[in-house]
């Protein structure tokens, strides 16, 4: 059965060239143009990811991925007129993985589409696997069961956030470069989102502390412990 998409853009001309274009892929795609139509929709569909504009009459993207994600877990591919950071950084801290600046090309669209629902496959055979929890100083990753916990507490994560973090915490203290963390987490053969990893660290850094995660500049990042030794 093909996966079923969610496209939410107020504007009627984008809205449907890209429900065209999935389409063409051989998705099931559901339209919606404003904020409430796009969380009833969600709430009916179910879909397996959600193409989201920021800017929506009604309520705006980000209060639709707050409410879609409360409802079930589901990726969402965020579209947004701006390169604003504050912006990019805010939706992906309601739950967005992914984003793209307009005017975007179609086909880097479809690659995107593919990549969020090549990662949820991943994430599903994972979960029916003994996959040995990652341990990190006081941070510790379990993939079969998707759950972080930090100091003792569980931090929910993006999906996107949670496969990054297990890339690091599967090498820890190996810098890992941008175009390798696209490779395993995103998928892409090429570097042309290495803003998407780098906003994503951001995010991480944001829940985890911005003390775990090293930059080493112009090549990637590293995870770290840093606790005490005793």
């Amino acid at each position: 059965m093909s996966a079923r998409l969610l496209v939410v853009e107020d504007e009627p001309l984008i809205n449907q060239a890209v429900t065209d274009r999935l389409r063409a892929e051989g998705y099931a795609v559901r339209q919606a143009f404003t904020g409430p139509d796009a969380v009833a929709a969600a709430q009916e569909e179910l879909p397996d990811a959600v193409i989201l504009d920021l800017m929506l009459p009604g309520f705006d993207g980000i209060e639709v991925c707050r409410r879609v994600q409360s409802q079930r877990p589901v990726p969402v591919l965020m579209l947004t007129a701006r390169d604003d950071e504050s912006d990019i950084l805010v939706g992906l801290g309601v739950g967005a993985d992914d984003y793209l600046t307009k005017p975007f090309r179609m086909r880097e669209l479809v690659a995107r589409v593919q990549a969020l629902l090549r990662r949820v496959e991943r994430a599903e055979v994972l979960a029916r696997r003994d996959s040995p929890v990652l341990s990190v100083g006081s941070l510790s990753v379990d993939p079969a069961r998707r759950r972080v916990v930090v100091d003792g507490r569980e931090v929910h994560l993006t999906p996107t956030e949670f496969d990054l973090l297990t890339a690091l915490a599967a090498e820890p203290g190996t810098v890992l470069t941008r175009e390798k963390l696209l490779l395993d987490v995103w998928g892409w053969a090429d570097a042309s989102g290495t803003r998407t990893v780098d906003s994503h660290v951001k995010a991480l850094r944001a829940k985890l502390g911005g003390h775990r995660v090293r930059t080493v500049h112009g090549v990637g990042y590293a995870l770290e412990s840093p606790d005490p030794r005793p």
